[in-house]
């Protein structure tokens, strides 16, 4: 008797690259497939998928290397509980994106095999994936990646001392998770006006039109910083400095190709998971003049050692804003993250959350990028 093997997954925009996984995972028995709801992708991506849970379903059960596929009932990244409850496979096989210490876990609690596949394309194929075919088809917009002085883009921080905030302008080499701190609600506002890239334009003035775009008038609350549109249409690495207002009294932009090469030899990224919902990075603030200029005078040290391009100098000041920001807004450190950090502080120079932290992404200074971390690709003027 064949074993059962499990899979689980969104398949939107069903491609190549699923099929040659089906085929791969088929190997090992009676394949079975679970299907992330409409409802769970929304929660996890914030965003709508391109096919209902039915069209979905209908073309996972067409391809011949599945045996039987269902629409999963759970939600999160762990939806798929109830299905293999219901199934009791003998393997449960993912990707190595899909890979986690959560699967894993899972399966030897239940004595289910647990097998890693890597991405490989069929024969004479290109390798596909989702995140690919979103970036190259749907949109070619900027993300932002901010290296210190977070938070010093809001009034009711930089009123307490005034600084800088740095950012770089990321070529979108990979589709960032939505809530994980790379701006993706800013750039989400930005498709609305520039579905696919930013047009030929002065990059300070499309900032300025995307920032007024995204905050409406006369809104009191959560007017998003003007540093996630600074960051996302001005190339290159950018320092821009607030005193008390949303908009920055001046930036400087810096688009030196040596400078712009070190940066990108010297960060790297690792997912850890998405801010959950419900939790609140401003509870519990420290904000006074001490904290705050600590965030603004590391924000200084950082720019001057990257100018330098002089990297203890660089990883000190990026862990000291980083240390700056989670004294000002303990928050930030949800639970979980703290275990996140510890799993690579051994290997990197300094880490840090992007954005409001939280969860998401960690952003590292290494001497050389961790083994399958993410790569940052710098955007450059006139690309």
């Amino acid at each position: 008797m064949a074993k059962k093997v499990f899979v689980s997954g969104c398949y939107d925009m069903l491609h190549s690259g699923h099929v040659a996984f089906f085929k791969d995972a088929a190997r090992y028995g009676d394949l079975y497939v679970g299907i992330g709801s409409d409802a769970t992708i929304l929660g996890l991506k914030a965003r709508q998928t391109v096919c209902s849970e039915a069209e979905r379903l209908y073309m996972v059960k067409a391809i011949r290397h599945v045996k039987d596929a269902c629409i999963n009932e759970g939600s999160g990244m762990m939806d798929f509980v109830k299905s293999v409850e219901r199934i009791k496979p003998d393997i449960f096989v993912v990707n190595e994106d899909g890979d986690s210490d959560v699967k894993r876990t899972f399966c030897e609690e239940r004595g289910i095999e647990y097998v890693v596949l890597k991405r490989v394309p069929d024969a004479g194929l290109e390798a596909r994936s989702t995140t690919a075919i979103r970036t190259t088809v749907k949109s070619r917009l900027p993300f932002r990646l901010d290296l210190a002085g977070t938070w010093i883009d809001q009034p009711y921080v930089s009123k307490f001392h005034p600084g800088w905030a740095l950012t770089i302008s990321l070529e979108p080499t990979i589709e960032f998770e939505e809530r994980c701190g790379m701006s993706t609600s800013t750039r989400n506002a930005a498709k609305k006006i520039w579905p696919y890239q930013l047009p030929n334009y002065n990059s300070e003035m499309l900032a300025k039109l995307l920032f007024c775009f995204e905050n409406e008038p006369n809104k009191q609350e959560h007017v998003s910083g003007a540093q996630d549109a600074i960051g996302i249409c001005v190339p290159g690495l950018s320092r821009h400095y607030y005193d008390n207002n949303y908009w920055p009294d001046k930036i400087e932009t810096c688009v030196d190709e040596d400078i712009l090469c070190w940066l990108e030899e010297h960060i790297c990224m690792k997912l850890m998971f998405p801010r959950r919902p419900g939790t609140s990075v401003v509870k519990g603030c420290n904000l006074n003049e001490e904290n705050v200029k600590a965030l603004a005078d590391a924000a200084s040290r950082c720019w001057d050692a990257i100018m330098r391009k002089d990297l203890d100098g660089f990883a000190a000041a990026f862990k000291a804003s980083f240390e700056a920001q989670i004294k000002l807004f303990p928050g930030m450190l949800a639970d979980g993250v703290e275990e996140e950090i510890a799993k690579y502080k051994d290997q990197v120079l300094a880490w840090k959350m992007p954005g409001a932290g939280g969860g998401g992404y960690l952003a590292m200074v290494c001497e050389k990028p961790l083994e399958d971390s993410i790569r940052v690709k710098i955007r450059r003027r006139g690309e």
